[in-house]
């Protein structure tokens, strides 16, 4: 499966959009948000799922891994698909998503496009207690308590990359931590120009 995709918007549309990685461009399908954030050139960094069905093979995009981790949870409802998924995505934050399903709010679930009451019921059953533990977005979790990633991200920020774009750096520099400096006494220069390879700037 896609994890991620990385490269230069070459095209987009109100709920998708075309990333150049290379020979190939790829379609991502998105929130109207997201599809909205990025123009055409500007570099991207989503995290990826691929849903395969009999008459088609489609790529949805998420600014973070708790965001993906939920579109996911959200299709394993009964009677929803990805298309619904996503438009809990394109309405509330998975926070907000959380909130409602512990507090069994069924007029914030039904807000969502193509979700009537017994879909929001469905939610509640099966998913109550499910999405609690959802992890923060990767790049943030990573830099919990790290000063290193305060540093590095404050470097790519100045550089002209996004906050979003930082995390995913970050996040992708944290895995390899430990084979780049010391972890107790980390090389800032080194982190950041690890994080500036991770995206294809260096």
């Amino acid at each position: 499966m896609i994890s991620f995709v990385r490269g230069s918007v070459a095209a987009a549309g109100p709920d998708w959009l075309v990333v150049d990685v290379g020979p190939i461009g790829l379609r991502v399908t998105c929130t109207p948000t997201v599809a909205m954030s990025h123009r055409v050139g500007n570099h991207v960094f989503l995290h990826t799922t691929l849903v395969v069905r009999e008459d088609s093979w489609t790529t949805f995009g998420f600014e973070t891994e708790e965001e993906r981790s939920v579109f996911e949870s959200v299709q394993t409802v009964t009677g929803i698909g990805p298309r619904i998924a996503l438009a809990v995505l394109a309405t509330l934050t998975p926070d907000a998503l959380r909130h409602a399903i512990e507090a069994e709010d069924l007029a914030t679930l039904t807000s969502v496009s193509g979700i009537g009451r017994k879909g929001a019921q469905r939610i509640v059953l099966e998913l109550k207690g499910v999405l609690v533990s959802c992890d923060a977005p990767a790049g943030r979790l990573a830099g919990a308590g790290s000063a290193w990633s305060t540093s590095v991200a404050s470097g790519l920020t100045s550089l002209g990359w996004s906050v979003r774009e930082a995390d995913a750096a970050i996040a992708i520099v944290a895995g390899q931590l430990q084979e780049l400096t010391d972890p107790d006494n980390p090389d800032i220069g080194v982190l950041l120009k690890a994080a500036l390879a991770a995206l294809d700037r260096s």
